[in-house]
């Protein structure tokens, strides 16, 4: 039986709790398919879309995750946690009636000092 190099993007739906290195490789061993590469990491307990790129379309994969790109987010007020995500042990809080008392318009500024280029060093979890 012969084999044949598939070319193009497959969008696929990365659902929590894996990396997109695992998803890539899980597409790979489906598909029989040695040149696969994502687009951009997206967080293990993140989900949402991750491009991927099969044979000669790897090439475009540089394009891809350097082009704008949108995210949605749930926020959970009020707690602090030692890995900066919901997976860690929570080191300060809030209390509940200081967190009703923020107002729309003080969230929506929070959020927005989150917009645009963002250095960002993760915790060593």
């Amino acid at each position: 039986m012969s084999r044949f190099e598939q070319n193009g993007i497959i969008n696929v739906y990365k659902e929590k709790g894996y990396t997109s290195h695992d998803v890539v490789a899980r597409l790979r061993g489906i598909i029989k398919q040695k040149k696969a590469g994502h687009t951009g990491t997206l967080d293990p307990m993140a989900e949402g879309v991750l491009p991927v790129c099969l044979g000669s379309a790897t090439k475009l994969c540089g394009l891809i995750t350097d082009a704008g790109k949108e995210y949605e987010a749930a926020l959970l007020l009020g707690q602090k946690t030692d890995t900066q995500d919901v997976t860690g042990r929570v080191i300060r809080e809030a209390p509940p009636e200081e967190v009703l008392l923020l107002t729309p318009s003080e969230v929506a500024q929070a959020v927005k000092s989150f917009e645009g280029r963002l250095e960002q060093i993760p915790p060593m979890y």
